[in-house]
């Protein structure tokens, strides 16, 4: 696959601060321009086509739709979006964290940190928020924002018992522990991709279908699917976990790369998931994607139209970061 050419992303100067630019971590498409998602602030992006650029950033604090776990200013490492049927979804990683060993940091300090693991609970959330054109709100007449989360309801407790991931839920992310990276609506279906663990190999994706809760209101759960909460897909990735999905026609691609700290190889696949547990050994290859040493992390992907990709990077190198605060995305034309 091949870059054909590349788009400005022109953020403001709040989210320039926040480093959003800098942490893109998911992106869908609407008829306006884009929402984006950074995995730094509990906010989501709204950005609008003009001028051959993607401009006029609007910022939407999830707080001021449902109530987030841990308050309005923890992170929420929001690492997926969805945009279906008049939706907008957005899923935090579920993950733990250990804390990041620096150069400065004298031998002790580092040690002390390497053994330190953090839970923040706005990590553990999926929210769904009604648009009206491009614009979420609390309430649009019998819909409402809703979100799940809390103890015993969020992905990760219900996974703890699973017989395939339950024993990485306490692993934080990026030692193969449970990692969520990506969401994608097809049909009425919800897809979540794992990062991590991967199972000898073997990547995971969750099916789930939320709801609103009768007796929560504001709040979603999960309704029965093969007699529990989920639905468990295995795809063989070669070793690699799933880093973001969007739906390609009548089925899904899959971004697809390390689940450890490393930069590459990053694939596009195809699947077309079948309305029950799959194994499957050979998801339809798409082509490989550029990455940097140490930069330019393909973090997320949407279809622009049937042919292109829009590709946006964390971790971006300085030649993607322009002179007016914005960064450059890339548009991958699809093979035919």
């Amino acid at each position: 696959m091949f870059v054909e050419r590349q788009v400005e992303i022109r953020f403001d100067a709040s989210s320039r601060e926040a480093r959003t630019h800098t942490n893109l971590s998911a992106v869908r498409t609407d008829a306006l321009g884009l929402w984006l998602a950074g995995d730094e602030t509990a906010t989501v992006e709204h950005l609008a086509f003009r001028g051959g650029r993607y401009d006029d950033q609007r910022t939407f604090f999830l707080a001021d739709f449902v109530d987030l776990p841990a308050g309005r200013e923890e992170e929420a490492d929001i690492e997926g979006l969805g945009r279906a049927d008049g939706w907008l979804w957005a899923i935090g990683s579920h993950s733990l964290k250990r804390r990041r060993i620096k150069r400065g940091h004298p031998p002790h300090k580092a040690r002390r940190r390497l053994a330190t693991v953090v839970r923040e609970e706005n990590r553990f959330i999926l929210v769904r928020l009604p648009l009206v054109g491009a614009t979420p709100v609390r309430e649009d007449g019998s819909r409402r924002a809703e979100i799940l989360s809390g103890p015993g309801r969020n992905l990760a407790d219900l996974l703890a018992g699973d017989p395939h991931l339950g024993p990485f839920v306490s692993i934080p992310s990026k030692d193969n522990g449970l990692d969520v990276e990506g969401v994608a609506v097809l049909g009425g279906r919800l897809f979540v991709g794992l990062r991590g663990p991967v199972l000898r190999g073997w990547a995971t994706v969750l099916e789930i279908r939320p709801e609103s809760d009768p007796g929560r209101p504001g709040f979603l759960r999960l309704a029965g699917i093969d007699g529990g909460p989920y639905r468990t897909h295995f795809l063989d990735l070669g070793g690699l976990g799933v880093r973001d999905m969007c739906p390609y026609r009548d089925g899904l691609l899959i971004l697809a790369g390390p689940t450890m700290s490393l930069d590459g190889p990053v694939r596009l696949l195809r699947w077309d998931p079948l309305d029950e547990p799959s194994v499957l050994h050979e998801p339809v290859p798409v082509g490989d994607l550029p990455y940097g040493d140490g930069c330019d992390h393909p973090e997320g992907i949407t279809v622009l139209d049937g042919d292109r990709l829009l590709v946006v990077h964390d971790s971006p190198s300085a030649q993607r970061l322009t002179p007016q605060g914005g960064v450059l995305a890339d548009i991958v034309r699809m093979p035919r």
